[in-house]
């Protein structure tokens, strides 16, 4: 769900804005199919406080569109082995040795753990250990190799019998302070002063996972510690106020005005309840599973949260967090002893509990016939309402688990389907007509029994059934037909290239690792055996080869889909007054409870109100503070990570290589200058991209260009990218396209990437237009799970240029847009398909062309020859002149009007405009601006699911954004508090160093040599030197108190001068305008 997470908190970090100077998360350009809603397994991962989600959620100042077009999918096949696997294209020296440290069985005695069982696993040259914990029961695997990012966590199964959201809940709450650590949040305290990789939590729909991960290994025992302290003895347990600000409350804050729900897991569940992509997941999933626990959402449904008590949330934490049901995992390069140390020292106070027999999970029988539900979703007033309907067909595969080959067999058959644009089932229902985007994840393998889910949305109601016969059909003539063989072969090639290369982007690999074997092991099944690929896809590819492809996957299609009467169809029905009959409900609901209310109830709760709120903005005494560990500045090294970086040319062409180490992967990227390009073109950029890789040419139709660069390459996406420049008015605009092969495969990554840019022809009507639906419904989508991106873009397009060509490219005014060219598709279309060949035009030239190559140095020099051959193909002409890109959306507060329970409430101004001088220092202070003002007073205090600031050092725009959100005005007053708070700022040395360390945390970000490789070309594009670098370092290791002071007369800016835009239910802006004279400008987008 929500692709497949949600967050506990969204980041608290602003260091988003640093990714030129320091390390950043390259983009990642999904295919279509990916970036639609997929609603899988809704595992819901909080507090993505890491260097994963810090990139990814927040939006960046460069400007890239994951609307681009990728050749392959890794998202799809590799959720088989990667449980939050991404499409990164990077490899690091794989951990290599198998001589590492090992505990001898007189020290594991000595700890009281047991061996289990030991083995060496090839497939990521680790020795991988099972302890058990002899007292209590708890299970250990110690994983060592020569990592550096070093993993630990810990699973409990954790399922719910009903929807009250208590492993939700709970799993919040155990991180608000424990016996060792008795402060409000520790976790705000890890995040301020850690040099973490990784840090954060997840709830499944049976288990609750807690994993952390860093590079330095003083800093990663003290998260463990921290970690294992939290989920054994929290305060939560025995502090009711804990539970009420995390899960739900009553809050009235004066007894004459109206009662209202608040808490954080109450408002993000909220959000998601107002999704209809999530709403579909969770009927699909419940409606699957009616009779054991995935049938409830684990989540929290909004209308049944107010029911959990207390008592009850006590007894969960004593039953299931106990070292008898516990899961833990370590992973790196530590010292193997030293964790079974720090383990026995809290599992042996514990003894055996009952709790395994008490999580197990029963398995679901299947149904003796198909069943279908009828559900309705949140739609906006007004508008069109006939093509919004959605339908989703659901299978549970098999009544008992599957074994890992059949599983892995599943995965090939899942992505031969699915995986990419020419997959048969996907584009058969795309180019059907009968709906905008596909929904349903494929094949689920992360719960007990597997499921298969696909669907359509944007679907007419007498379409209905047309799409459910349209997909029946379908898998029946696969299963009759088979597949193609260059198509097996692509698919084949795609995987093998994705599991052996085995990057996990910014994700540390030990994690990826845990959640993969996590998926068997916490169902009482070898930890070990997901790990080992090996052995299974040697035996399937021996399979193709000798028995075919058909006799392969049509058995499987067969037994598991068509013969498999355990099937729930799902249709969601849009109602355009659903949102507003949810929230007369609950207001009625307390509107009784306030009549029975007497006056000295009444005053009371507004006592408890005010109670609540008194300590939730009560900050720890520094008794309580330094209880924390943390590191001093002198772990800190002085220097920014270097990358090695040498500019050339080929042929009169720039080129930067990056000597790597990268496992024999080539990683290229072709940047094209966009300046040249008309400004009415701009809107096209993403379809022109997406065009390039899902259109045909004249010798090859798109499907089999497709399968060629899947069977040749590690896969090709292309995506437009902008940002500002500081001390330039004029944008830093490319089109990049990024390609990967093994480097023995570098002819044929350019000579695939010289097809698709300059022999793709712009002809196939149909497939555009559904190119132009896809998109439409990727936006809606975005408006209403990503409001606080959307309402980001929007102030930076009143506020520079860079911002409104991203607003043109990916916010509103590119949903307007989407919204005309279907028309004009139709109308028009040799209109349009000379638009895009003008853009080829403008784009591709040799002059300011830019090439980027990171491999190892032998790899670099062999790949020279391809390259000066893709080069002399490009077209020499002169570099046309620079188009004229000055324009601004109407600087006014607006108000984006959607179906929504929450807001997504956004403020920024340009702080240079005020002659505010950069600083390293402002990279420490809006980090802490977000850890303590904005986490205090928006999300813990106001209820949201996430509050902070972000400061755009390329543009100046300073910017505070808050998501799922339950307030409007109440948010921007918070905001404009921001500088006051900055001045009457009193912090103690302790503070400030953990503040600058965290912010180096941030600045070194763990990376893989592509992701390396990648943030030098942006730094380049951007002019920024290694000077700067080491300049804003020092500047931040060396950030006082008076910085802080100093920066409160810049943050005025935005409240003096700022813009506003929300993203907000209509009845929020109608209360707001009326409270606020028109303060809104009201712009009804859904």
């Amino acid at each position: 769900m929500e692709g497949k997470a949600f967050l506990r908190s969204l980041s608290s970090s602003s260091l988003a804005c640093n990714r030129f100077f320091f390390p950043c998360r390259f983009p990642r350009s999904f295919s279509s199919f990916s970036s639609s809603s997929s609603f899988s397994v809704h595992r819901i991962s909080h507090r993505p406080i890491t260097a994963l989600t810090r990139r990814t959620l927040l939006r960046r100042h460069w400007k890239v569109y994951p609307i681009a077009a990728t050749s392959s999918s890794f998202l799809r096949f590799n959720k088989r082995f990667s449980s939050l696997s991404t499409s990164a294209v990077a490899a690091q020296p794989a951990p290599s040795s198998p001589d590492v440290v090992s505990v001898p069985d007189e020290v594991a005695e000595k700890f009281g753990f047991e061996k289990v069982s030991e083995e060496f696993i090839g497939e990521c040259k680790s020795k991988a250990v099972l302890f058990r914990h002899k007292k209590t029961g708890a299970e250990v695997i110690s994983v060592s190799n020569d990592d550096e990012n070093k993993v630990f966590g810990i699973v409990f199964r954790t399922p719910p019998k009903d929807s009250t959201g208590i492993p939700h809940i709970l799993e919040h709450s155990v991180l608000c302070g424990s016996r060792k650590y008795p402060l409000k949040e520790p976790f705000v305290e890890l995040l301020k002063g850690s040099l973490n990789t990784f840090l954060n939590a997840f709830t499944y729909p049976d288990r609750t996972c807690y994993p952390v991960a860093s590079t330095n290994t003083k800093d990663f025992y003290n998260l463990v510690d921290v970690y294992l302290d939290a989920v054994f003895f929290p305060k939560c347990v025995d502090d009711y106020q804990t539970f009420q600000q995390e899960g739900w409350h009553f809050e009235l804050n004066n007894p004459s005005e109206e009662i209202c729900y608040k808490g954080v897991v109450f408002n993000e569940m909220k959000g998601v309840y107002s999704q209809p992509d999530n709403i579909l997941g969770r009927t699909s999933q419940q409606a699957l599973f009616p009779d054991n626990t995935y049938g409830v959402d684990s989540g929290g449904d909004p209308k049944v949260i107010p029911k959990l008590t207390f008592e009850q949330f006590q007894e969960f934490h004593r039953k299931y967090y106990h070292p008898s049901n516990a899961r833990i995992w370590f992973y790196g390069d530590d010292d193997p002893v030293e964790r079974l140390r720090i383990l026995s020292e809290y599992l042996d106070v514990f003894n055996a509990s009952s709790a395994p027999n008490e999580s197990k999970i029963e398995l679901q029988k299947l149904f003796p016939e198909p069943v279908r539900i009828v559900e309705k979703y949140p739609a906006g007033e007004g508008g069109d309402l006939k093509k919004k309907h959605m339908v989703c067909l659901n299978w549970l595969l098999s009544e008992k688990p599957l074994d890992l080959e059949t599983e892995l067999t599943l995965g090939f058959l899942d992505h031969l389907m699915l995986g990419t644009p020419a997959s048969p089932l996907r584009k058969i229902l795309l180019e059907s007509g009968l709906g905008d985007a596909i929904v349903g994840g494929g094949i689920e393998d992360e719960l007990l029994q597997p499921q298969f889910s696909i669907g359509l949305k944007g679907v007419s109601e007498e379409d209905i059934h047309k799409v459910e016969e349209l997909i029946m059909s379908t898998l029946k003539k696969l299963s009759e037909e088979g597949f193609e063989t260059d198509a097996v072969e692509a698919s084949m090639n795609t995987i093998e290239f994705s599991l052996r290369e085995n990057n996990t982007g910014s994700f540390p690999r030990g994690l990826s690792l845990m959640l993969r074997s996590i998926g068997k092991w916490i169902y009482d099944r070898d930890p070990f055996e997901p790990l080992k690929y090996e052995k299974p896809l040697k035996a399937l590819k021996a399979r193709i080869a000798e028995e075919g492809s058909k006799a392969v996957f049509s058995p499987l299609i067969e037994k598991f889909i068509l013969n498999n009467p355990h099937r729930v169809t799902v249709e969601m029905r849009p109602d355009p007054e659903k949102a507003t009959c949810d929230e007369a409900a609950e207001r009625e609901i307390l509107e009784k409870l306030k009549a029975s209310m007497t006056e000295e109830d009444l005053a009371e709760l507004a006592r408890a109100t005010q109670e609540l709120r008194l300590k939730q903005e009560t900050p720890d005494p520094p008794e309580a503070l330094k209880t924390v560990p943390s590191l001093s500045l002198k772990d800190i090294p002085k220097e920014p990570i270097h990358v090695p970086t040498e500019v050339g040319d080929i042929h009169g062409v720039k080129v930067l290589r990056h000597n790597l180490f990268t496992n024999d992967v080539l990683y290229a990227e072709v940047v094209f200058n966009m300046r040249s390009l008309k400004q009415e073109l701009l809107p096209l950029m993403p379809l022109f991209c997406q065009s390039l890789l899902e259109m045909g040419t004249k010798d090859y139709t798109f499907v089999q260009l497709n399968q060629l660069i899947g069977r040749k390459t590690g896969g090709i996406s292309v995506y437009p990218f902008t940002s500002s420049i500081r001390g330039r008015e004029e944008p830093c605009s490319h089109m990049i396209v990024r390609g990967k092969a093994m480097a023995g495969r570098a002819e044929d990554l350019f000579n695939l990437v010289n097809c698709v840019l300059q022999e793709v022809q712009f002809t196939d009507q149909q497939r555009f237009k559904q190119f132009v639906s896809q998109s439409k419904a990727r936006m809606e989508n975005r408006l209403r799970g990503s409001g606080h991106g959307i309402a980001a873009a929007r102030m930076d397009a009143k506020l520079n240029v860079a911002g409104w060509i991203s607003d043109q490219m990916g916010g509103i005014s590119y949903l307007e847009f989407l919204q005309g060219l279907e028309e004009r598709v139709d109308q028009d279309w040799s209109g349009v398909s000379s638009s895009l060949e003008e853009i080829r035009a403008s784009l591709l030239s040799r002059n300011g062309c830019l090439i980027n190559l990171t491999a190892d140095g032998k790899n670099l020099t062999n790949a020279e020859k391809y390259v000066g051959k893709f080069l002399d193909l490009l077209p020499s002409n002169s570099f046309a002149e620079t188009a004229t890109w000055n324009s601004r959306i109407s600087p006014g507060n607006e108000a984006i009007v959607i179906p929504t329970q929450v807001n997504y409430v956004g403020k920024a101004a340009n702080i240079y405009d005020t002659g505010y001088q950069l600083s390293g220092s402002a990279y420490v202070i809006s980090k802490y601006i977000s850890n303590t003002w904005l986490w205090d007073r928006v999300r813990v205090s106001g209820g949201a699911y996430g509050g902070f600031c972000d400061f755009d050092t390329h543009s100046g725009v300073f910017s505070f954004l808050s998501y799922r959100d339950p307030n409007l005005l109440k948010t921007l007053d918070v905001y404009d508090g921001t500088g006051d708070f900055l001045r009457e700022l009193e912090i103690d040395d302790d503070t400030l160093t953990k503040s600058i360390i965290g912010t180096i945390g941030d600045v070194d970000a763990y990376q893989l040599p592509d992701a390396k490789g990648y943030s030098s070309l942006l730094r380049y594009l951007l002019g920024i030197t290694e000077e700067e670098r080491q300049k804003r370092r020092e500047e931040i290791l060396s950030t006082s108190l008076k910085d802080f002071k100093e920066f409160a007369d810049a943050i005025d800016a935005v409240k003096n001068k700022g813009v506003v835009v929300a993203v907000v239910s209509p009845e929020d802006v109608e209360a707001a305008n009326k409270e606020c004279s028109n303060y809104f400008q009201v712009k009804k987008a859904l």
